[in-house]
Parts: C-alpha cells; sequence; structure tokens
C-alpha cells in the first residue's frame, strides 16, 4: 500500500503564508483551517519571507543577472549537442 504526498499549489501556499505572516491566529490553528501542519506552515512563513525583497529589486538589474546565468546555460547546453553530434558522425562514417 503506497500513500501519496499532497502536493499544494502555489497559490494555495501563498495564501497560507499570508494569513501566517499577518499572525492573526495562531500556527495551530491554521493548520486546523487548511489541514496542513504548522510546521509546514512555518517553513512557507519563513520561504515568503526570505524571498518577498526579491520582488522590489528594480527589474533592469534582475534582469541582468538572470540573462548571465541563462547565456552559460545556453551555451553549456550547445556544447553538449555539439559533442553528441560529433559522436553520432563519427559512428556513422561521416566525420574523418
Amino acid at each position: 500500500m503506497t500513500t501519496t504526498r499532497k502536493q499544494y499549489s502555489p497559490r494555495f501556499k501563498a495564501r497560507v503564508a499570508i494569513e501566517a505572516i499577518r499572525g492573526e491566529r495562531t500556527l495551530s490553528q491554521l493548520g486546523s483551517q487548511f489541514k496542513v501542519h504548522p510546521i509546514q506552515i512555518a517553513k512557507w512563513r519563513k520561504s515568503a519571507l526570505e524571498q518577498l525583497p526579491e520582488l522590489f529589486v528594480d527589474g533592469r538589474t534582475r534582469k541582468g543577472r538572470n540573462g548571465e546565468a541563462d547565456s552559460d546555460a545556453l551555451y553549456e547546453e550547445i556544447g553538449r549537442l555539439k559533442v553528441e553530434l560529433d559522436w553520432l558522425k563519427k559512428k556513422v562514417g561521416l566525420l574523418d
């Protein structure tokens, strides 16, 4: 008998985390209301509070950092595909 883990949507997690941040109810009360363990709610609240400052970062500077990481990943993928292509050509006999 296998049990599957519950998967919550990001929207649900955000709603629960916002309620926890407000602090109007205890974690136990929120756990009873949303049928989620209080420790899980505390983790979602901590994660939300850690990621909150990133929402207010100037978009121009944030794009620069993400663009660099994206281009590095793309160059890595190009290199890997080139090696695979060369290997396949060698196996077929097209490469001298």
